[in-house]
């Protein structure tokens, strides 16, 4: 091979790392996002919204950055995808259950608009 290959070859290379890369930033973004929607409804922690969303793409076998597409959407389309809602309810009452001691908040209360807060008090 020659020099001139040899570089072709890097340049190429390196090319598709940065695309990855890029892709990356992209897809952690949208799962901060997701983190962010399950504490809001939940009331976790977020080491807690991480295991959630990390539970729903297990359980489902979809991947994490597709959950967490659906879960960001879900406030403005006011409805998960059937294999996604349950798997989250699942999830989320678990992550309740070992953690102890805090309410969640039904889906659908908090998609339709309804104002209550985590503990169950009116906002």
């Amino acid at each position: 091979m020659t020099q001139h290959e040899e570089l072709v070859e890097k340049i190429e290379e390196l090319q598709e790392e940065i695309a990855q890369l890029r892709q990356a930033l992209v897809s952690h973004a949208v799962v901060d996002q997701a983190i962010g929607v399950v504490l809001a409804v939940s009331g976790l922690r977020p080491d807690q919204g991480w295991e959630v969303l990390k539970a729903v793409s297990q359980r489902t076998n979809t991947k994490l950055r597709d959950v967490a597409q659906h879960v960001v959407r879900w406030p403005d389309l006011g409805s998960l995808p059937a294999e996604i809602r349950p798997a989250l309810r699942i999830a989320l009452t678990e992550a309740h259950t070992a953690h102890g001691g805090r309410s969640l908040i039904r889906q659908e209360q908090r998609c339709k608009g309804h104002s209550r807060a985590p503990s169950g008090k009116t906002e």
